[in-house]
C-alpha cells in the first residue's frame, strides 16, 4: 500500500487523459466499425444526444478520435452486431456490449443501486413502481410480442401529462424510464426520433456474457474501467464518470484496491486534494511530460466525455465550460451550442457553429479565444482546417464565417 501519494504534474494528467481519449493526435484517415468500437470500450461510454443544431453530439464526439465515419456503421455494431448497446450510465449512451455485466449488475439492484446522490429519486421509484405494478406487467407482456414504439403499447395515450422527477410524459413514459433502469426493457431500435423498445432476453446475442456480478464486484471493475478512461481522478470524477451516483461504497472499494496494489493515491501539482490513478499508469504518468506532444485540433461537442464534469476540465485544463443551451438567452456570453476547441493539451477557445442542411453551409456563429490562446497563424489555419473537416463529414458543401471572429485569427478564419 502505498502510504505517500505520488506526485505528477498538471500536463501529465492532461496527457494520460487525452491519450486514453483518443485524443491524443488528430485521425488522419476515415473511421470503421472496429475504430468506433475500439473507442467506446476505452472510453466506457459515449453519451447520447439527438439536438442537431450540429449534428448529434456522440457523432461529433466519434468524429473527433475516428475521423468521418458512416453513421451506417454505428447503426450496425448497435442494431445488427450488437457489440454496442443502449443503456444509462450517467446519461443515455451507447456502451460496449462486453460491459454487459457491469451494467447488469447495477441495474437488476435497481432502484436500490440508487446511491444518495440521486437526493429523493430513489425513494420515488421504490413508491412509484409497486404503485403501477399492473401497468409494469402489462408493458413486458406486450413486448413479449415484439419490440414497440411508444405509441404502439396499449397504454399509450395522448392525454394530460404528469411531470415527476423521471419523466415529463405520461405514467406510460415514465414505467419505461424506470424498466430501462432496472434492465427489463432496454431501447432496440430506432424509427425516426423514437425509440422502439424491446426485450433484452430476445435482442441480445447469445454470446453476452451474463455473469451475475455482485455490487462491489461491478463497482471494483467500475472504477478501474474509469481511471483507465480519463487516466487520473478524484472520488467524485470517479463517482460521475461512468456508473454515475451507483456507488453504494466508492470510499471502501479505493481502499481494498489500493491495498491490492491496483490502484494509487496521487497528488497532481497546483491542485488540493486526492486524486487516484492505476499503478500500471504510474510510469506513464511520470514520464508523459517529457515526450513529444503534437499540438493539433480537436473540437468537442457538448455532452463530450472530456467535459462530463465541469468542474474537472476547470481544475485540471483552466477552462470553465458551460453548456449554454441550458442558459436562457440573454445570459449566453458564447452561444447556443458551443463546441470547445482543443489544440495539444490545452483548450484555446470555443465555437459557436449551426448546421444549414436546407444551404448545405456550416455556419460558424463566432469563434472565441481564451486569454493566452496562442494568436500565430498556423494554429488558425489549423483550426480553419479542423473545421472544414467537420463541414465534410455533415455534408456541408461551404463553411461561412461572422465578423465574430479573433482579429489575430480573422486572416486564417474568413
Amino acid at each position: 500500500m502505498n502510504a505517500k501519494p505520488v506526485a505528477v504534474s498538471k500536463q501529465a494528467a492532461r496527457r494520460l487523459e487525452l491519450r486514453r481519449q483518443h485524443l491524443e493526435s488528430a485521425p488522419t484517415s476515415r473511421g470503421n466499425r472496429a475504430d468506433i468500437l475500439a473507442v467506446a470500450r476505452d472510453l466506457g461510454y459515449v453519451q447520447i444526444d439527438p439536438v442537431t443544431v450540429v449534428a448529434p453530439s456522440h457523432w461529433i464526439s466519434l468524429w473527433a478520435r475516428v475521423g468521418p465515419f458512416a453513421v451506417s456503421d454505428l447503426d450496425r455494431l448497435l442494431w445488427k452486431d450488437r457489440t454496442l448497446f443502449e443503456c444509462w450510465t450517467h446519461a443515455a449512451s451507447y456502451v460496449p456490449t462486453v460491459d454487459y455485466p457491469i451494467h447488469s449488475a447495477i441495474m437488476r439492484r435497481y432502484p436500490d443501486s440508487l446511491s444518495k446522490s440521486w437526493g429523493s429519486q430513489k425513494a420515488e421509484a421504490k413508491r412509484w413502481i409497486p404503485a403501477h405494478a399492473k401497468l409494469r406487467k402489462a408493458i413486458l407482456k406486450e413486448l413479449e410480442t415484439g419490440p414497440h414504439l411508444l405509441k404502439d403499447f396499449a397504454a399509450h395515450t395522448s392525454g394530460p401529462r404528469s411531470p415527476n422527477a423521471w419523466s415529463a410524459g405520461s405514467a406510460l413514459a415514465t414505467m419505461l424510464v424506470h424498466l430501462q433502469f432496472s434492465g427489463e426493457v432496454m431501447v432496440v431500435g430506432h424509427k425516426g426520433a423514437q425509440n422502439l423498445y424491446g426485450l433484452p432476453s430476445t435482442f441480445l446475442p447469445d454470446w453476452v456474457d451474463r455473469t451475475d456480478l455482485s455490487q462491489v464486484e461491478a463497482e471494483t471493475i467500475g472504477v478501474q474501467r474509469t481511471l483507465r478512461a480519463i487516466g487520473v481522478a478524484t472520488q467524485t470524477e470517479i463517482n460521475r464518470y461512468l456508473l454515475r451516483g451507483r456507488y453504494l461504497d466508492l470510499k471502501g472499494v479505493l481502499s481494498r484496491l489500493i491495498e491490492q496494489s491496483v490502484v494509487c493515491r496521487v497528488q497532481v501539482e497546483g491542485l488540493g486534494g486526492t486524486r487516484y490513478a492505476l499503478e500500471s499508469d504510474i510510469d506513464s504518468l511520470l514520464g508523459i511530460g517529457s515526450e513529444d506532444w503534437e499540438e493539433e485540433i480537436s473540437l468537442i461537442p457538448p455532452f463530450d466525455n472530456m467535459v462530463f464534469h465541469q468542474a474537472r476540465t476547470k481544475d485540471l485544463y483552466g477552462f470553465d465550460y458551460v453548456r449554454e443551451q441550458f442558459l436562457p438567452e440573454r445570459k449566453r456570453r458564447f452561444g447556443t451550442y458551443v463546441l470547445p476547441i482543443l489544440w495539444g493539451d490545452r483548450f484555446i477557445g470555443r465555437i459557436d457553429p449551426r448546421m444549414d442542411r436546407a444551404s448545405r453551409r456550416l455556419e460558424i456563429k463566432a469563434v472565441h479565444a481564451e486569454p493566452g490562446a496562442p494568436q500565430d497563424r498556423s494554429v488558425a489555419s489549423q483550426l480553419a482546417q479542423r473545421i472544414e473537416q467537420l463541414a465534410g463529414f455533415l455534408g456541408a458543401d461551404s463553411v461561412v464565417y461572422t465578423d465574430r471572429v479573433p482579429k489575430e485569427w480573422k486572416g486564417a478564419l474568413h
